[in-house]
C-alpha cells in the first residue's frame, strides 16, 4: 500500500504491491511474506481484480453488492447482476440475466453509448449516425428513432429526476430531448463556450463525457479538456475548469458529501470544488485512465486502466470505508498516528545542473536515474555519498553556516543607518548617505521621502548572504562606474572612522556639514575632467588584459602540431593549393569570436572604444581576384593617361600689358 498526500489529503493506493499466482502453496507464501517487506505491507482487497488485457468500463451495482468490469459499454437494469445489457464494438447487443447470456440483437449503425430510461422501458442508442435509436424491451421491438442536427453522437445520459435525455455530439453541442414528446426541448453550444482566455486550442472541441446532478444541474466534458458545469435554465456555463493537459474527458462524477466534481482524463483525476473551481486535490496513476468509478457515499474509487490490474483508491477525507472493508478506517488511523515514510522519501529530485556539479551526468539513462518533469529522482543514499565525496566538510559548512544565521535572527534592529551590515557596506554607506540628503531636502521642501531599502524586508537579503555580494573588479562594474576607485577609497575612510570612534554631537556634526560643504565645492569643478581620465585609465587596464590573452592564444597556435589531412574537393570548384582548404577549414572550425579577431588582425574589421565605454566597429569588405585586377589595370591607366597629357602652361593670355616678347 502506498500513501500520497497532495493539498493535506492522504490518498492511499490498495492495488499496488506485488500479486502472489495462486498455485503457490499457503507454506511459500508466508516465506514469501517474511523475506519480502512489499509482499508482507501488501493489502488484497479485492482478489483476482485483474482483466486478462485491459478495462475500458467499471461499474458498481445499485446495492453495493457487486463490482462490474468489462472490455465494451455496459449498464446494469436491476438492483444486482441480474439484468444487464452489453454494447458490443460490432454493432451487436446482449442481453445478460442471472443466468448468463440470454438475447443477442444488432442497430443499424455503430454504437458509442447508451442509456436506460426507466419510465418507458427503452434504451437510447447514440454513435456513428445522427439518428438516436431507440429500443423498448416491454415491446420487444425498435421505435421511430429520434432525428438530431449532428453528424455524430459520442455519449448520452438521462436525467433521473425528470427524464430529459441529453446527447452529446461531434460538433460540440449538447442536445435535450423530452421522451414523452420526443421532441427537441433545447441545444448548448459547448464548443464555443469552453474557449477562454487561458486556454489554448487548434481543433474543434467534441462532446466526450456527460453526466446529470439533480434536476437543474449537468456536466459536460470535452475532447480538449474542459469540463463545464450547467444549469438548465441558462445556456452559458457556471463555471469552466480546464485540466491543462489537452486530453479528451473521460469521465465525470458529483461527490455530494464534499460539494466536488471529480473529472478524468486518460493522465489524471482532478478533484474539485464545483462552487469555486478550486482543486481540492488530485490523483495521478501509474497507467493510462479509462474510467473511473466512484463507490456510493463512501470514500473509495475504482479505476479501469490501460494495464490488467485494475486500481482500488481510498480516500478518507471523502467518506468512510464500505461495510465489507470496514477495516481500512482502522488501518489508516493507525498510519496517521504512526507516520511512515511517503513514496518519495526515499529519493531525491535533482535537475541536470546538480548532475553536472556532482558529475554524474553519464548516469542518464540508466536505472539510477528516474525522469521527472525538468529534473531526475535518483537514490537518497547514493546521493548523500556522492555528496560527501565530492565535499566532505559541507555538511559541517552548512552547520556552522546555519547556528550563525540563527544567532543574527535573534538580535534585534540588525540592519540599521549607524550599525552597518557584513554585505555590502559600501552600497549601504551611500544608500546612508543618500537617506540623509533626502532628509534634508525634505525638511526644506516639505515633500513625502521614498522609502529606504535598507529598512525594506524586500531588499534584507542583499545585506545578509554573503552571494549578493557586489564584484567590482568585473569589466561591467568598472566601465558603468569609472570613478568607482576614488569614490571607494573615501567611502573606505569613513568606514573605519565610524568602526574605531563613535558618533560626535550634533553640534559637532554641524561644523563636520559646513566643511564638508565647502570642500564639495571646491572639488565640484573638477568633477567632470577626473571622470574622463578615470574612464581612459580604465580603458588602458582593459586593452592591456585583451593584449596578453592574444598573445597567450598566439603562442598556443604556435606549439600546436600541423598533422596530415585530407581535403575534399567539390565539383565545380577551382583547386588553388592545399594551404587555402586548411585555412578554410581552419576558419569553419573556429568560434565567431575567433574569426572576428582574425578579421580585427587582418584589416578587414577594426574595434575602437567611443568617450562613454561603448564600442565601435569598422567592418571592410573584401576584394575578390577579378575586382583585384580591375583595380590594378585602373591605375596603371590612370598612370598613362598622366604621362600623356600635356601641361597648359604655355598657353597665355592675349590681352596682356605691354609689349609681347619676341
Amino acid at each position: 500500500m502506498q500513501v500520497s498526500s497532495l493539498n493535506e489529503v492522504k490518498i492511499y493506493s490498495l492495488s499496488c504491491g506485488k500479486s502472489l499466482p495462486e498455485w503457490l502453496s499457503d507454506r511459500k507464501k508466508r516465506a514469501l511474506q517474511k523475506k519480502d517487506v512489499d509482499v508482507r505491507r501488501r493489502i488484497e482487497l479485492i482478489q483476482d481484480f485483474e482483466m486478462p488485457t485491459v478495462c475500458t468500463t467499471i461499474k458498481v451495482s445499485k446495492d453495493g453488492q457487486y463490482i462490474l468490469a468489462t472490455v465494451v459499454t455496459f449498464e446494469i437494469l436491476s438492483d444486482d447482476y441480474s439484468k444487464i445489457v452489453f454494447l458490443h464494438n460490432d454493432r451487436y447487443i446482449e442481453f445478460h440475466s442471472q443466468s448468463g447470456f440470454y438475447y443477442k440483437t444488432r442497430i443499424p449503425k455503430f454504437g458509442r453509448d447508451f442509456s436506460y430510461h426507466y419510465p418507458s422501458c427503452d434504451l437510447y442508442f447514440v454513435g456513428a449516425s445522427s439518428e438516436v435509436y431507440r429500443l423498448n424491451l416491454e415491446q420487444g421491438r425498435y421505435l421511430n428513432p429520434l432525428q438530431t442536427d449532428a453528424a455524430e453522437n459520442n455519449v448520452c445520459d438521462i436525467n433521473m429526476v425528470h427524464g430529459l435525455f441529453a446527447t452529446g455530439t461531434v460538433e460540440g453541442r449538447v442536445e435535450c430531448w423530452d421522451p414523452r414528446t420526443r421532441r427537441r426541448v433545447g441545444v448548448l453550444d459547448c464548443a464555443l463556450s469552453s474557449v477562454t482566455a487561458d486556454s489554448e486550442i487548434s481543433t474543434l472541441p467534441t462532446i466526450s463525457a456527460l453526466k446529470f446532478h439533480g434536476a437543474l444541474n449537468m456536466a459536460v466534458g470535452t475532447s480538449t479538456g474542459q469540463v463545464l458545469l450547467y444549469d438548465l435554465r441558462s445556456d452559458k456555463p457556471l463555471l469552466v475548469k480546464d485540466h491543462q493537459y489537452g486530453l479528451p474527458i473521460k469521465s465525470v462524477h458529483f461527490q455530494e458529501a464534499m460539494d466536488l466534481i471529480l473529472s478524468a482524463d486518460s493522465r489524471i483525476i482532478k478533484m474539485w470544488n464545483k462552487n469555486t473551481g478550486k482543486i481540492f486535490t488530485s490523483l495521478e496513476p501509474e497507467h493510462d485512465l479509462n474510467d473511473v468509478c466512484l463507490y456510493p457515499n463512501s470514500g473509495m474509487l475504482l479505476t479501469a486502466n490501460e494495464a490488467p490490474k485494475m486500481g482500488i483508491y481510498y480516500i478518507p477525507v471523502l467518506g468512510p470505508a464500505p461495510r465489507w472493508c470496514s477495516f481500512l478506517d482502522n488501518l489508516t488511523e493507525e498510519l496517521e498516528e504512526n507516520p511512515e515514510s511517503t513514496v518519495y522519501d526515499d529519493y531525491k529530485f535533482v535537475t541536470k545542473k546538480d548532475l553536472e556539479n556532482l558529475g554524474l551526468t553519464h548516469l542518464i539513462g540508466s536505472p539510477f536515474l528516474r525522469a521527472y518533469m525538468h529534473g531526475f529522482f535518483m537514490d537518497i543514499r547514493l546521493y548523500h555519498k556522492v555528496k560527501s565525496m565530492v565535499n566532505p566538510f559541507a555538511y559541517e559548512e552548512y552547520r556552522k553556516d546555519r547556528i550563525r544565521q540563527k544567532i543574527e535572527e535573534t538580535r534585534a534592529q540588525r540592519v540599521q543607518l549607524k550599525k552597518l551590515p557584513k554585505v555590502n557596506k559600501e552600497l549601504a554607506l551611500k544608500l546612508i548617505e543618500e537617506e540623509e540628503e533626502k532628509q534634508k531636502s525634505t525638511w526644506k521642501k516639505k515633500v513625502k521621502s521614498l522609502p529606504n531599502i535598507l529598512t525594506d524586508d524586500r531588499f534584507k537579503v542583499m545585506f545578509e548572504n554573503p552571494d549578493f555580494q557586489v564584484d567590482e573588479e568585473s569589466e561591467e562594474f568598472r566601465l558603468l562606474n569609472p570613478l568607482v576607485s576614488k569614490i571607494s577609497e573615501k567611502r573606505r575612510k569613513k568606514l573605519r572612522l565610524l568602526e574605531q570612534q563613535e558618533l560626535r554631537e550634533k553640534e559637532e556634526e554641524e561644523e563636520l556639514e559646513g566643511k564638508a560643504s565647502d570642500a564639495e565645492s571646491s572639488e565640484s569643478s573638477d568633477d567632470e575632467k577626473a571622470w574622463v581620465d578615470e574612464v581612459r585609465k580604465q580603458r588602458r587596464l582593459l586593452q592591456q588584459e585583451e593584449r596578453a590573452k592574444r598573445q597567450e592564444r598566439l603562442k598556443e597556435d604556435q606549439q600546436t602540431v600541423l598533422q596530415p589531412q585530407f581535403y575534399e574537393i567539390k565539383a565545380g570548384e577551382e583547386f588553388r593549393s592545399f594551404k587555402d582548404s586548411a585555412t578554410k577549414q581552419k576558419l569553419m572550425n573556429k568560434t565567431l569570436e575567433d574569426r572576428l579577431k582574425l578579421e580585427a588582425k587582418n584589416g578587414t574589421l577594426s574595434v575602437s572604444d567611443t568617450t562613454v565605454g561603448s564600442k565601435q566597429l569598422t567592418f571592410t569588405l573584401k576584394r575578390s581576384e577579378q575586382q583585384k585586377k580591375q583595380q590594378e589595370a585602373e591605375k596603371l591607366h590612370r598612370q598613362e593617361r598622366k604621362k600623356l597629357r600635356r601641361s597648359a602652361g604655355h598657353l597665355r593670355s592675349r590681352h596682356r600689358r605691354g609689349r609681347p616678347f619676341h
